[in-house]
């Protein structure tokens, strides 16, 4: 009988491992670490920008454009574009090759289709009028289990089927950021100053109280103060998609965790889990866009409270695994926990004001499960299925070969180009996100029709 090879744990030499070790880190050693890999990012970032050093959304084909983007047969696409030679005609790269488009070109084509097609199809998405954009929050305190990637290809899937999008990066480490090309200098380049400015206003409201009653006012300091003069608008920054913007972050973002307690500690009366919305709202974001798709941090801080406390709908991705479903069950727990205790210190004062009482309310929470494999996990899938119900999406997110090179290649797979893959491997890629999306638009169309019909006058009478 053969000897079976031993484990490569047995016989391991103490002074060979030595010899290995190197010297111990120190904490300037993680200077010289964070370096290296800003510019191995740097690097595989820059791979297909342009020579400014921004990146350019990939041109979109006849056969992408007919089968994806706009309803209608492709001999007829070309008919229309031959009868209107005002409409952008694309261009070829090679003579009487295939043509390609700009999104931007495409999305000036959907409006005319919409405008002059066949009223039977659905050229442009359903959008009320008269209502504001949802606000749309991905999160789990679960790293790795897809949130990042879930948000960044619902937002992308929105604008390619004709909404306005604006994404917005709570996280710190700034991955959303990097992947719609942001450029974030200092926290005052993210939400923080939003936050800052929502605090700094109530500090003056509290300091014309004291006034009148004759006290001091508390002094805005400088950070205050700037926060003041800044709005939105100042932070909105153009992606390269023509109808996504950003709001970025980086790492000093993560400052707002320690400096709202102490904002709070100083001002018992502030609603700090109101600030996001309340600036988004004044600075008439709601107003500009259909869809905000917030990107929270993987854990449950101040950043991710007021990414919750913003949103209409929340999602929150997790993986089909033993473990990933008991952690999302404690992200729940938590938030039970959180929005609860909120809403009874609020209450306390409200009944003994005789006012209102406060309830915070979602339109919809769903998880949703991301990177599945039929053959491996479905039994434990539908297990999770049973005890969620309608929490837990019927939709499974499949992993494919293009969702790993698409991430490898610092992409979405909606920015890869299909000629870089077997046109199967592509369409089958492709497929796992539209389902997510479309299981997503399900969802948004059902609530804004409920909003449409709460808010007809009959609905009212």
């Amino acid at each position: 009988m053969a000897q079976t090879e031993q484990p490569p744990y047995f016989n391991i030499s103490p002074d060979a491992a030595l010899a290995e070790l190197g010297q111990p880190t120190t904490s300037g050693d993680f200077a010289r670490i964070a370096e290296a890999c800003a510019r191995g990012r740097s690097d595989l970032a820059s791979r297909g920008l342009e020579e400014d050093g921004r990146r350019q959304l990939r041109l979109f084909s006849t056969w992408e454009i007919t089968r994806y983007l706009i309803p209608v047969a492709t001999p007829h696409f070309r008919r229309v574009l031959k009868a209107n030679p005002n409409l952008p005609q694309g261009r070829s790269e090679t003579e009487g090759g295939a043509k390609w488009f700009t999104l931007d070109e495409v999305l000036r084509l959907r409006a005319h289709f919409a405008t002059e097609g066949s009223k039977a199809k659905e050229y442009l998405p359903y959008r009320p009028k008269g209502l504001p954009a949802k606000m749309v929050a991905v999160a789990n305190f679960k790293g790795g289990v897809g949130k990042t990637s879930t948000c960044a290809h619902l937002a992308m899937s929105a604008a390619l089927d004709g909404y306005r999008v604006l994404v917005v990066d709570l996280d710190s480490q700034g991955s959303m950021t990097s992947i719609f090309g942001g450029r974030v200098a200092d926290e005052w380049g993210t939400v923080f100053p939003l936050l800052a400015r929502h605090y700094a206003e109530h500090l003056r409201r509290e300091n014309q109280g004291r006034m009148d009653r004759g006290e001091a006012p508390v002094p805005l300091d400088e950070t205050l103060t700037e926060a003041l003069g800044l709005s939105s608008a100042d932070i909105v920054q153009k992606t390269h998609w023509p109808n996504i913007d950003l709001i970025g972050a980086q790492l000093n973002l993560y400052w707002a965790e320690f400096q709202i307690p102490v904002w709070r500690m100083q001002a018992r009366g502030w609603k700090l889990w109101d600030a996001l919305t309340d600036r988004l709202e004044a600075d008439g974001v709601l107003d500009q866009y259909d869809i905000v798709f917030l990107d929270t941090p993987p854990a449950l801080g101040y950043l991710t409270i007021n990414g919750l406390a913003a949103a209409d709908i929340v999602l929150v991705p997790l993986g089909a695994s033993f473990l990933e479903f008991d952690s999302t069950g404690r992200f729940f727990d938590m938030l039970h926990s959180t929005f609860s205790s909120i809403e009874e210190g609020e209450n306390v004062a409200a009944r003994a004001l005789g006012r209102e009482e406060m309830a915070f309310e979602w339109d919809a929470v769903r998880a949703v499960i991301t990177r599945y494999d039929g053959a491996q996990q479905a039994e434990l899938a539908g297990l999770m299925q049973a005890y969620l119900g309608r929490t837990l999406s019927p939709h499974r997110q499949d992993f494919t070969a293009l969702i790993g090179q698409a991430g490898e290649q610092v992409n979405g797979i909606y920015e890869a180009d299909y000629r870089d893959f077997n046109r199967e491997t592509y369409v089958r890629g492709r497929e796992a996100f539209d389902e997510t999306y479309a299981a997503f638009k399900r969802l948004l169309l059902g609530i804004w029709r409920r909003d449409e019909m709460a808010a007809r006058p009959e609905a009212v009478a």
